[in-house]
């Protein structure tokens, strides 16, 4: 099987970004989940980057790193099929592991607050991509749901204990 079209065009556009912003650095390139749902990981050699280039290059939070992931997705799919479209994630020193396992650790102790408390548990400080990987981490727990409210740049995630279904009237919560 050969390389999905999005895998080469985005490993060359991060890297002409980054000689742009004179930080040359190599990118390798990765399909990363289930063909329904995969994700290109460019992955950022953070070998050839100095500490503080690498500290820019992730930002408060991840915030560089989630612009720059935003952007390379919004451009690297302009004018394209859709068989040619992909989601992109950027890697940088491990950064995305990191935060991944972080996120586990926050689900968790939401749920156990929820269970133990009977009371909604809001979570904030989350990005909108790390807000929809929170969604999808407690889909794995039947007990609980989960929703956004409130505005940018206070939107939080909300975790509560799931109620039976008796009530029909009940308008859906959103799920961004």
């Amino acid at each position: 099987m050969g390389n999905h079209p999005s895998q080469e065009r985005g490993q060359q556009w991060l890297e002409n970004f980054l000689r742009l912003a004179g930080l040359p650095a190599p990118v390798s390139s990765q399909m990363q989940g289930a063909d329904g749902d995969s994700s290109c990981w460019l992955t950022i050699a953070h070998q050839d980057l100095t500490p503080q280039q690498i500290t820019a290059l992730t930002g408060d939070h991840g915030q560089v790193l989630d612009s720059l992931q935003y952007l390379a997705t919004s451009i690297l799919n302009i004018g394209q099929s859709d068989e040619a479209q992909g989601a992109y994630t950027i890697e940088l020193d491990g950064y995305r592991d990191r935060r991944q396992q972080a996120l586990m650790k926050i689900a968790e102790e939401a749920v156990t607050a929820v269970r133990a408390s009977g009371q909604d548990y809001e979570i904030k400080f989350l990005s909108s991509a790390e807000r929809r990987q929170m969604h999808s981490l407690l889909q794995q727990y039947p007990d609980v749901d989960n929703f956004s409210r409130g505005q940018e740049p206070d939107r939080r995630l909300v975790v509560k204990l799931r109620q039976p279904e008796t009530d029909t009237e009940a308008a859906p919560e959103d799920p961004s």
